[in-house]
């Protein structure tokens, strides 16, 4: 089986390195992520600049791009030969609920499943790499699986708690549930006194009721959640077409 492996942490990140550990004896992985940190840059591909690719003595290679540049530039203009599967990650915290509208890992995974590639985004629960071993062996175990039964292509964006493996109660299929609105941004100044704003902490949960991926990784169980692109309101299109006329 080939894989490829990417991130939105950076390709030095201890997650990637983790997966890319993981994954090695069981696969022909390849490794193509960004070269700094670029969490919270969704399904962006960078148009308005040349990218480049560093080959690292270690056979990684880094991308001065978004998570979806790397899988792109790997897919069309990289690789020789087709992956099996995209791996993303292990990113450094959750992507549950709304999160995975802006995560950088769920975007990695996409950009694969665009293409028709099978593809699965992992994240742990907080942040910090606390049982990172854990997280890296439940990856292991989920792409072990071979979900072909899902049909192909997939795309699974999966949550691990972040305690030891032992811990872990096991697997849950789950839905996305839901966040509060995000905490206002904050207001600060650059050092020649100009104003600058940071982007504020994400809401609490909103909807985390049984069955979603909230619920699911609080009790201490793995969440896995199939995802889609069509965002289409279908409920709503009898109603805009009647005001259409």
């Amino acid at each position: 089986m080939k894989i490829l492996i990417s991130n939105d942490d950076g390709y030095l990140a201890p997650g990637i390195e983790a997966l890319a550990n993981a994954l090695a004896p069981i696969a022909d992985i390849t490794v193509v992520a960004p070269e700094s940190n670029r969490s919270g840059s969704s399904n962006s591909l960078t148009l308005d600049r040349p990218l480049r690719v560093y080959r690292t003595p270690g056979g990684v290679y880094s991308v001065n791009g978004t998570p979806s540049d790397c899988v792109h530039i790997a897919l069309t203009g990289l690789l020789t030969e087709r992956p099996d599967l995209i791996v993303s990650g292990i990113n450094q915290g959750q992507n549950m609920g709304d999160d995975t509208l802006y995560s950088g890992t769920v975007a990695a995974a996409t950009e694969g499943f665009l293409f028709g590639i099978p593809a699965i985004a992992f994240s742990q629960s907080q942040h910090g790499w606390a049982n990172l071993d854990a997280a890296a062996r439940v990856a292991r175990e989920v792409v072990e699986r071979r979900l072909d039964a899902l049909g192909t292509p997939f795309l699974l964006n999966v949550n691990i708690p972040s305690i030891p493996y032992e811990a872990i109660l096991g697997w849950k299929a789950t839905r996305l549930g839901r966040r509060h609105q995000s905490e206002p941004v904050i207001r600060s100044a650059d050092p020649h006194g100009n104003e600058v704003f940071w982007i504020g902490p994400p809401g609490r949960a909103k909807d985390d009721a049984s069955g979603t991926d909230f619920h699911a990784v609080s009790e201490g169980f793995v969440s896995i959640t199939p995802l889609q692109i069509d965002i289409t309101h279908t409920a709503q299109l009898a109603q805009l077409r009647s005001v259409l006329g």
